[in-house]
């Protein structure tokens, strides 16, 4: 695929020091890099590899290196200026929609968070929870609500103006029930990932605050 032609999102330019700067432990903000395109999801003899088509990222990363695909933190184990290549475990397929990719689709791309780099968004790991399921759109003067299924057991990870990860995305809660939660995205937030490219019926990587997780087991100790 020439990637010249493709119609990649992206919102940063790197510069020669900041393809140097990432932190060893893998953190993620959930702003978006860039989108890039699902070039093929084949299984080889050890493994099931994904190779994703990119403008920027691939030059600014080293085989090794931490990137969020969809929110899911990924080890990159080879790279050329245009292209990413990923080796995924089962699990991952199973537990995240990656295992859902078909050539063209889109993807959101991050690289994990320099150490001395600016939180913009939420901590995110890079870790997904879990699937859910766009149940609704609504669009109003170029913004869009999405509201999406929670999966069952996360409820209590989720509040009202609170922070939540969708395909890799810091999003904040606008509404939320025991069985639903809506986000709205801006124009920018739009053109600048795949959610812009969402469908009634798609699935979609959840990661739920850590702050949330840790206030559950600190509570639950105290209970024990």
């Amino acid at each position: 695929m020439n990637t010249k032609s493709m119609k990649l999102r992206s919102d940063f330019a790197f510069t020669e020091a900041q393809t140097l700067r990432f932190s060893p432990a893998a953190m993620f903000t959930g702003l978006v890099e860039e989108v890039g395109e699902c070039q093929w999801l084949r299984r080889t003899t050890d493994a099931v590899q994904l190779t994703i088509a990119a403008n920027m990222i691939p030059k600014a990363v080293r085989t090794g290196d931490s990137v969020a695909v969809n929110g899911c933190c990924l080890t990159v184990t080879a790279h050329r200026k245009d292209q990413l290549s990923f080796d995924l475990l089962e699990e991952t397929l199973h537990r995240t929609n990656l295992g859902k990719l078909r050539p063209e689709s889109p993807v959101n791309l991050e690289r994990a968070m320099a150490a001395d780099g600016r939180l913009g968004g939420h901590f995110v790991q890079g870790h997904v929870d879990g699937i859910g399921e766009v149940k609704d759109l609504l669009e109003r003067r170029g913004d869009l609500r999405i509201e999406v299924t929670i999966p069952e057991g996360f409820s209590q990870y989720i509040a009202y103006k609170g922070s939540i990860g969708v395909n890799g995305v810091s999003l904040t809660v606008a509404e939320v029930n025991d069985t639903t939660f809506a986000v709205w995205i801006i124009p920018h937030t739009r053109s600048h990932t795949n959610l812009s490219d969402l469908q009634v019926g798609d699935a979609v990587n959840l990661e739920f605050d850590i702050l949330a997780k840790y206030a559950e087991r600190i509570l639950n100790g105290r209970r024990e």
